[in-house]
This record gives structure tokens, sequence and C-alpha cells, in this order.
């Protein structure tokens, strides 16, 4: 693959042009490196596309960043569509964000198919033993992680205590409380403004160099807003969204179990508000409650098994998908594999299907207004509301790892204490997701052979 190295003394000579072609294979490498979560992905993109390669300037890149957090979706994977888009058009965009799912995609089908096919043999159960209480401590460190940068004042708090009460104790809807909270932020932003305006990323003042899409370059003409191209891709986005699912209820009827998957992820792929584990929630309440896709126990080894592969963690939802499928048998009992991989798939393409829509359809009219107050604040709120979501999910995780017979039943200490070191690990000594997970894994094995 060619690449665009800038020599010492060159930093004023703009690169050469990019093919799409050379564009295709650094966008499929980026899909198969992935790890990290939003932030390890955000700042791949950032060393590559600005350090290294000059695609885009630094200033340029924020911007589109800034753009791409106040959507709903996982927001590197949009930030990839995004500059695949104003690089190389819509196609560029396309090439850019299937890139960064595919390849997660393909692994995840794989692993769900050896977790569900050999999830019983000792060694595969005795490592999620480990990595279960580990994912525990994750998502506990996301709700501090994201907290911190968002709750930045009483009003915020506020807003997460109520979400977090509304969820844990009265069982609310996800949707209805992000509906809530973003009401309360709209009205927020006109009575109280500085308490709802969003912090984002600061303007650049770094610069690496002259940069093939840089701060003086002009809006190219296809990412210039148009209510032709706005109808247009609306049509063609509705199109993508009621073809197969009007052939999945033909096939199967509106109750089918790939019908109501397709419908559901539909519906999550518009609440990804502050990323994955802001869904995770909805998804839980869905696939596990109502629904019965999958149990507990089985969600949280999907979640691990999404933290340990490249793409947007909200992947996860492939493996909710596969074995949704692959246990009631959609195809019938010789051909488990193929329903959860066509489960899979489908999940996959309805809860991304909006990404490309918000990037390609919205992206020119969204960035002319994303820095006003009245689209900004109920935003904000929404984040506030994630907070709290987010820290009962991590209280469901505990609950179903530390005590997997209920309060009645005993504590399971070995999981308390791992989950403990996987804390201590992650805020103490900032340790990486990938390493707390392999590390709590082989402690897990270990006390699930000795048992």
């Amino acid at each position: 693959m060619s690449e665009v190295q800038p020599l010492a003394g060159d930093d004023d000579v703009r690169p050469q042009a990019v093919s799409l072609r050379e564009a295709f294979w650094f966008w499929l490498k980026l899909g198969f490196i992935s790890f990290g979560g939003p932030a390890g992905q955000i700042s791949i993109m950032h060393q590559e596309l600005v350090e290294r390669r000059r695609w885009i300037s630094e200033r340029r890149f924020l911007h589109a960043l800034n753009y791409c957090m106040l959507l709903p979706g996982p927001e590197a994977q949009q930030l990839a569509t995004y500059i695949g888009w104003l690089m190389h058009r819509s196609w560029g965009g396309i090439v850019a964000g299937a890139l960064f799912v595919l390849p997660s995609l393909f692994i995840l089908i794989f692993l769900s198919w050896l977790y569900i096919a050999f999830g019983e043999v000792p060694v595969v159960a005795g490592l999620f033993y480990g990595i279960k209480p580990a994912v525990t401590a994750i998502v506990v460190q996301a709700a501090h992680r994201i907290g911190s940068r968002a709750l930045k004042n009483n009003w915020l708090w506020a807003i997460a205590a109520a979400s977090f009460t509304a969820i844990f104790a009265f069982n609310v809807p996800f949707p209805l409380i992000v509906l809530g909270a973003a009401v309360i932020g709209y009205f927020g932003g006109r009575l109280a403004p500085e308490k709802f305006r969003a912090g984002g990323h600061s303007a650049a003042k770094k610069s690496f160099g002259a940069a093939l899409i840089d701060d003086d370059t002009p809006t190219p003409a296809h990412a210039r807003f148009s209510w032709t191209k706005l109808a247009t891709l609306a049509v063609i986005g509705a199109a993508l969204w009621a073809l197969p699912m009007g052939v999945l209820t033909a096939l199967f009827g509106w109750q089918g179990t790939l019908t109501q998957m397709s419908w559901f992820f539909t519906k999550a792929a518009l609440l990804t508000f502050g990323g994955a584990y802001a869904v995770l929630p909805y998804v839980y309440q869905g696939a596990v409650g109502h629904y019965g896709w999958l149990t507990p126990t089985q969600m949280i080894d999907g979640l691990a098994l999404g933290e340990t592969t490249p793409g947007p963690l909200i992947m996860v939802v492939a493996f909710v998908g596969f074995v949704g499928a692959y246990v009631t048998q959609v195809f019938g009992a010789d051909q488990v594999f193929l329903a959860g991989a066509v489960a899979a798939a489908l999940v996959t393409w309805f809860t991304f299907l909006p990404s490309f829509l918000f990037i390609l359809a919205g992206g020119p009219l969204v960035e002319s207004t994303h820095d006003e107050l009245k689209f900004t604040a109920p935003l904000t709120a929404i984040t506030a509301a994630v907070v709290g979501v987010i820290l009962n999910l991590a209280c469901f995780f505990g609950y179903h790892v530390l005590w997997p017979q209920g309060f009645r039943g005993s504590l399971d200490w070995p999981s308390a204490l791992i989950a403990i070191a996987a804390a201590v690990a992650l805020f103490r000594f900032k340790r990486g997701v990938i390493q707390v997970l392999l590390g709590c894994a082989l402690v897990g094995l270990v006390v699930h052979l000795l048992r």
C-alpha cells in the first residue's frame, strides 16, 4: 500500500492526491487494527491521517469529530465515514465506514460460533469465568469516564441521578429516558444556557504541516448542502431499510425472530447517543428481558467478546443476533450456524444503516448548525442521562456475576476479587481493556480448573 510519508523539511508541501484505491487499503487496515474503543480508534485515525499521512488537517479532523459526537451511533466509525466521504464523495464514505465494521463482523461470527458451540468446554468456561467480573469493572470505568467529561454542574448530575433511578427502580424504557432528557435539555438550554453548553473538543492549535484537506481548503461541491441531494439520499436510505424489512416480513411474518431483530436494532441505532455503552441497557432490556434471545450471562460474555475484537463496541449486536437465531433455530436444527450468521449480518445492517445516512445525507446540514445551543443542549442532557443508565448496567452485570444464584445464594468470592483486581488495574494503573481482560481470563481459568 502506498503511504504518504512526509519528509523532514517538507511540512509546507501538500501531500499528493490520494486515490480511492489507496484509501481502500488504508480503511481495510484500520478495520483490523481498531482496538481500544472509541478513544483508541480516534487516536489511531489522528496519528495516521493527521500526523503521518496528512490527508486532513488537525482543525478539520476535530471539526468532523465534534459533528460525529453529536450524532447517535459509534462516533469513530462515523468519523471514518465522514473523512472518506469528504475525500472521495459518497463511495469513499461507504467504503471507509463499511471496512471499519466488516472485519469485526466476520471475527464476531466466528467467535460467537465457538462460544455457543463449545462454551461448556472447561477451558472456555474457565476463561469466561474470569472475563465476566472484568467486564463489570470495565462498565464501571465507562460510567466514570463519560461522567467525568459530561457532568459539569449540578443540573447534569441531577439528570444522571434521575435517569439511574428511573431505569433501576422503575424499569423505565431507555427510549423514554432519552426523550425526557432531550426535553429537559431543550428547555434547560433556554432557561440556563450556561449549564447546558457542550464542551466538545477544543479547536486545534497544532499543525503537522500542509494537509491534503487543509484549514483553508474549500468545502468540496459534494459536501455542500442541497435539498435535492438530501431528498435523494433520504429516499435511497428509506428503500435500503424498507426492502430487506419487507422481504423478512413476507418470509417470516412481522413476529418472526429475524424480523423482530431487525426492527429492534433499527430502534437501538437511533438511541446510541454517548457511544455503545449508552445503548447497551436498551439492548439488554429488549434482547434479554423482553424477547429472551439470550441470557444475562450470555449478554455479559458477548460484551467481553466485543471488547476484545477490533471495530466499534456496538458490534456486540452481532453476537446478540447470532446467539438468538442459533438458539431459536430459525432455519431448523440442521442450519443453526447459517441462521446465526444471517442474523448477525442483518442486525449489523440495520444498526449501521442510520450512521451512514446521518453522514451522507445530514452532514452538510448539521455541520452548519452544530455549534448552536438549541441543537447541542438536548444532546448534553442526553449524555448526562447516559451516565445513569450505564451505572445501572454495571449494577445489572455485577448482580449476575457476583450473585449467580441471586441474593438468596452466596457471594461468589473469586469473582468479587477478580472484579476488584480489574478495577484497580483500570483505575489505578491505567491498564488497557485488552490487557485486563486477558489477565482476568487466565486467573479465571486457573480458579475454574482448581474447583
